[in-house]
């Protein structure tokens, strides 16, 4: 069953302004994250991964009663943004669980475990 998994990391540590230079923070984390994405690879259980663009730089689309309008940049307080995602192919919820615990253990940022509803959703 595939999975995707959506990385957070706190609003306030994401500055816009550096966002295309990673601290060394950051480049600790993402070699770390690299070990698990290997030993998933290694697994055959790695579908794919990537980082997401910082939320300044975004655009959200949505309809409205005037018709479809476009919003620029980040929502107002947000505390946390979505920084990454990743999608697994494993045998069931609780593989995915024991595999974005270790994650989760070793960066210390949220993660969200959602199924991707396949070519059986509905049967």
């Amino acid at each position: 069953m595939k999975y995707l998994l959506l990385s957070y990391t706190p609003a306030a540590a994401w500055d816009a302004a550096t966002a295309g230079t990673p601290s060394e923070e950051a480049m600790a984390a993402f070699a770390a994250y690299q070990k698990f994405e290997q030993e998933l690879r290694e697994t055959g259980e790695f579908v794919s991964s990537e980082g997401l663009g910082h939320p300044a730089v975004s655009t959200t689309v949505r309809k409205t009663p005037d018709g479809v309008v476009a919003t620029d940049g980040p929502f107002a307080e947000l505390k946390e943004v979505l920084a990454s995602f990743a999608v697994i192919d494993v045998a069931d919820h609780e593989r995915a669980m024991e595999i974005v615990s270790r994650i989760v253990e070793v960066l210390g940022e949220p993660i969200e475990i959602r199924p991707i509803m396949g070519d059986d959703f509905g049967t």
